[in-house]
């Protein structure tokens, strides 16, 4: 803060003469120097005794300080905020994936990944669009980074999950393309703007009315991550590996900061095998495959949730479906290397 700026509790003149002697923010007031030697710099004349200098510098002190906050308080209000947003659980729907984390209630950044044909955009379908069929005034924003993204794969699945907002959910589901880390930066941007303005006016207590009240954005899904992180990736350079550290920083503020559900979608990459006895084939810990992108992007999200598709030749039962399984690769929010088997019935995730 500038020297000007503190008038008062500063005088007019006791400013100009800190200014004179080369004082010219708060921080050089008060962490530049000792106060004595500040005061004994102060040219002559200027008329403030060092018992005045010390209470005024107090007043700038507190100025400058953060305000203070009570941590029952804080925990009292994050409470009552979580209250008042979540009607319904953010869940899978199906018993078995939603128990291996406790469901998907944020803030989370949770790690989807697995080959091509494992199911990881039908499980963040089915859990965005589950819940926008059952929330009424809850957004979901859809990051296309490929543009692959199916209206009408959609509009079937909400069909079949038959909530009771089903018939708004779709004007809720907002796509956005971006195929580029500037362009996604930019669509988060859009989307921080529009949150911060509704806590700011949830702040100022103005009246809610749930009728008019435009929706509010709960879930974010990146689809893929890879498209957007990958290229830039190099065992050469470290730039690429700080444009992705900033990115999950920031989707990191934003799961904290408005308690957000992020999903972002990963693909996989080989790797050698890890356990020479094979104890479960389906687990990723004992398998040739791992999460692509890096081992240092694992530890950016809360949890990786693994998904792997059976061989036909493993496949039982119902043969309009496919069987799947989804392993907690890594975690700090649950347990790891569990796993629980589910099927893929006409795009939806049901209990194997």
């Amino acid at each position: 803060m500038r020297i000007q700026q503190l008038v008062p509790p500063l005088s007019a003149d006791l400013a100009q003469a800190l200014q004179e002697i080369g004082i010219k923010t708060d921080t050089d007031l008060l962490l530049a120097h000792d106060p004595l030697t500040i005061f004994a710099k102060l040219p002559a004349g200027h008329g403030v005794s060092l018992r005045q200098f010390r209470d005024a510098l107090a007043q700038v002190a507190e100025l400058a300080s953060a305000p203070v906050a009570y941590g029952d308080k804080l925990f009292e209000q994050e409470m009552k905020r979580q209250e008042d947003i979540y009607v319904e659980d953010m869940l899978l729907g199906v018993p078995e994936v939603d128990a291996l984390l406790g469901g998907f209630n944020p803030p989370r950044v949770i790690e989807l990944s697995g080959d091509a044909g494992s199911g990881k955009t039908a499980l963040a379908l089915q859990v965005a669009l589950r819940h926008l069929t059952r929330t009424a005034n809850s957004s979901v924003l859809w990051i296309d980074t490929g543009g692959e993204f199916s209206p009408e794969r959609v509009a079937l699945l909400v069909e079949k999950l038959e909530g009771p907002y089903s018939t708004t959910a779709l004007e809720r589901l907002q796509v956005s393309l971006a195929f580029d880390i500037e362009a996604a930066h930019e669509v988060l941007e859009a989307v921080r703007q529009a949150l911060s303005a509704a806590a700011d006016s949830d702040a100022a207590g103005e009246v809610y009315d749930s009728a008019s009240a435009s929706p509010v954005t709960r879930c974010i899904v990146v689809d893929s991550i890879t498209s957007l992180l990958g290229p830039m990736l190099s065992a050469t350079s470290s730039q690429g590996h700080a444009i992705m550290t900033t990115f999950m920083r920031q989707l990191r503020a934003f799961a904290d900061s408005f308690s957000l559900t992020i999903l972002v979608i990963n693909t996989s990459t080989k790797v050698g095998p890890r356990n020479t006895y094979v104890a479960n084939p389906e687990a990723v810990f004992e398998t040739g495959r791992k999460p692509g992108l890096g081992p240092s992007f694992t530890f950016m999200t809360d949890t990786t949730l693994w998904l792997t598709r059976r061989s036909r030749d493993e496949q039982e039962g119902d043969a309009d479906s496919t069987v799947h399984t989804a392993e907690v690769f890594r975690s700090r929010i649950t347990r790891s290397k569990t796993w629980a088997p589910f099927r893929i019935r006409n795009g939806l995730l049901v209990s194997a």
